[in-house]
């Protein structure tokens, strides 16, 4: 496979671009999306087969089960790094190794409805988190030592907004190829 095909199935809906100011109307927006996305891929994943579930979205990626464990893994990752940022002075988070993440058995034997669990309540967290916050405290910062970026909030809230649209076009991949890599 090209590497042009390939590209385009790693990243669907184009790599996250890091907006530069801050915009009130596209901060709504990305909550917004943070705030439908539980139900929304509770209903794209629902009554899937044990089959489905093991489908990929591109050769060498994850299946439609690790996608959604990753989002729960994800999440609260960005949920914890929110909470830092709103309460300390430009912390420095920690990664985490997703790519090994999603190898455990948690990631690949659980059942997806643990995840849809999590993901319902933590969002609904999140959200109500989020929009407590002003456009000062949307300004407030964490470095991410992996990639030696600082990133203010609002920047954080768009990340974790394309990365919703980012794998749940994984999952319509997924399924639309049905394993055919």
């Amino acid at each position: 496979m090209e590497q042009q095909v390939l590209e385009s199935l790693k990243y669907p809906v184009g790599k996250y671009k890091k907006p530069e100011v801050f915009n009130a109307d596209e901060l709504k927006a990305n909550i917004r999306i943070l705030s439908e996305m539980p139900a929304k891929l509770k209903e794209m994943v629902s009554g899937l087969s044990s089959a489905e579930l093991k489908y990929i979205y591109r050769p060498e990626g994850w299946n439609i089960r690790q996608v959604v464990h990753h989002f729960a893994d994800s999440h609260m990752n960005a949920f914890i790094r929110i909470k830092f940022t709103v309460t300390e002075e430009n912390p420095t988070i920690k990664p985490y190794h997703e790519a090994l993440w999603a190898k455990l058995p948690d990631t690949t034997d659980a059942p997806i409805e643990w995840s849809l669990q999590i993901l319902e309540g933590l969002h609904n967290r999140m959200v109500l988190l989020l929009n407590s916050l002003n456009e000062k405290d949307m300004h407030r910062t964490y470095i991410h030592p992996e990639y030696k970026i600082t990133f203010a909030l609002y920047q954080v809230v768009a990340m974790y907004a394309w990365h919703c649209n980012h794998h749940t076009a994984h999952i319509k991949q997924a399924l639309k190829h049905k394993n055919e890599f």
